[in-house]
């Protein structure tokens, strides 16, 4: 009964692609097209940011000339997506057209590289919105993915580890070091949660990582509130070549 329920329901509302619109075969899913013109990131990568590399994957971890020329205060990092093409037009579809269900695909996408990321007892959590912002966007991006992530890998989830408790602004056509300078001591761990980041690895969400600054700022406020290990997964990367 429920079987023949849910083919009704779908002869009513098909499935479409989450970009185009197109009819696709299964929920939340992806058209031909647009999967072609989605960069998901394969292969050799580096390990602190996850921005592809050249070569082949041996196993062993390779860095990458940003990540060597600014060292990460996080240990790991993986990215699902390049930013470009498709990618970039789900983000700003979930991040400025409400397209919240968005980060349903998303999640799970980003749970797919999270492999090696992962730790016993590591709890997830998002890069924190400022609360003016908050309310004008009504959500924070970075909540619904980390969400979506936690759900795929079965790991606890808390959205307020972090606070933002000031607005910096945006950081459009700044330089890496005047990115990093806004930044500092932007975040800070929540006096009500930080308790829960004690002796714990801290898993850290974010839609797009483009000069490191803000994943850095979220890092030490989790070290602040004395996390064991800090790792950091995006939904998309910024690279020179995209």
């Amino acid at each position: 009964m429920r079987h023949k329920f849910q083919t009704a329901i779908r002869l009513i509302y098909p499935s479409r692609c989450i970009t185009c619109g197109d009819l696709v075969e299964g929920d939340f899913g992806l058209c031909g097209p647009c999967w072609g013109t989605t960069p998901f990131i394969g292969g050799l990568v580096c390990d602190s940011c996850g921005t592809p590399l050249p070569g082949m994957d041996d196993g062993l971890p390779s860095t990458c000339d940003d990540c060597l020329r600014t060292p990460r205060l996080w240990g790991q990092g993986r990215a699902a997506l390049l930013y470009r093409d498709n990618a970039r037009r789900i983000i700003l579809g979930l991040k400025h057209a409400d397209k919240q269900e968005l980060a349903r695909p998303a999640g799970q996408w980003m749970a797919q590289r999270a492999g090696s990321l992962l730790r016993p007892d590591m709890i997830v959590t998002p890069i924190p919105l400022h609360w003016s912002r908050f309310l004008f966007r009504r959500y924070n991006q970075a909540a619904l993915l980390a969400r979506e992530v936690a759900r795929n890998l079965n790991l606890p989830f808390c959205p307020d580890l972090l606070e933002r408790p000031k607005v910096r602004g945006h950081m459009d056509g700044l330089s890496q070091e005047a990115r990093y300078s806004k930044m500092q001591d932007a975040i800070r761990p929540h006096p009500r949660q930080a308790p829960r980041m004690a002796g714990r690895p801290v898993l850290l969400i974010d839609d797009v990582m483009t000069s490191g600054a803000t994943l850095d700022a979220a890092t030490r406020a989790c070290f602040d509130a004395n996390a064991s290990e800090v790792n950091i997964l995006t939904l998309a990367r910024v690279a020179k070549d995209a």
